[in-house]
C-alpha cells in the first residue's frame, strides 16, 4: 500500500471519530493504522502483537473493543463469522447465507445464479478453489423493525 493511500485513510479515519463522537486516541489511532497498512485482513491477535511493539501498554481487550468500535462506525468491516461466535451448519447442500450484521441471525437461501459464480482466473494465485459460497450482509426485519442504533426502519419485505 502506498503512503498516500494509507494517509488518506488515517483522514477518513479521522474524520468519522469526530463525526460519530468517537474519542480519538493514540492507542485507537495506532490500531486503526495497522489494520489500515495490513493487505493480510490481520485478525484482533496480529493487531494486539504489532500494536503491542510500539505501544508496550496496550491491553489485548483495547484492541479488540477498538476493532468493534471501528466496525460499528463504518471504518472497518469483517470477514467470517460475526464476533467470536463460531457458526456451524449442518445443510451441506449447495446454499448461500443472509447474516444480520446487528443480531447475527443466519439464515440460508438458494440460488441458482450464485450456485454459478465463476470464480476469476487471478484467483488460483491464492490456492486451489474447492468451492463458493456467498454471504449476503444486511439487518434483517426484525432489527429493522425496531429500528436498531444507526440502522433506518426497513419497509416492508425486507430481511431473513
Amino acid at each position: 500500500m502506498s503512503p498516500e493511500e494509507l494517509q488518506t485513510r488515517v483522514e477518513r479515519f479521522q474524520e468519522a471519530c469526530r463525526h460519530s463522537g468517537v474519542k480519538l486516541t493514540h492507542q485507537r489511532l495506532e490500531i486503526f493504522r495497522e489494520v489500515a497498512s495490513s493487505t493480510a485482513h490481520p485478525d484482533a491477535e496480529a493487531v494486539y502483537k504489532a500494536v503491542r511493539q510500539r505501544l508496550p501498554t496496550v491491553s489485548l481487550d483495547t484492541v479488540y473493543r477498538t476493532l468493534w468500535t471501528l466496525t460499528d462506525v463504518g471504518l472497518l468491516s469483517t470477514l467470517g463469522p460475526r464476533r467470536e461466535r463460531a457458526r456451524f451448519d449442518a445443510n451441506l447442500a449447495p446454499h448461500h447465507h443472509f447474516v444480520c450484521v446487528r443480531c447475527g441471525t443466519a439464515e440460508d437461501f438458494e440460488s441458482k445464479d450464485l450456485d454459478a459464480v465463476c470464480v476469476p482466473p487471478g484467483v488460483e494465485r491464492f490456492g486451489k478453489v474447492l468451492g463458493t459460497h456467498v454471504e449476503v450482509r444486511g439487518v434483517c426485519s426484525e432489527c429493522g423493525a425496531k429500528g436498531a442504533p444507526g440502522v433506518p426502519a426497513l419497509r416492508g419485505g425486507g430481511g431473513s
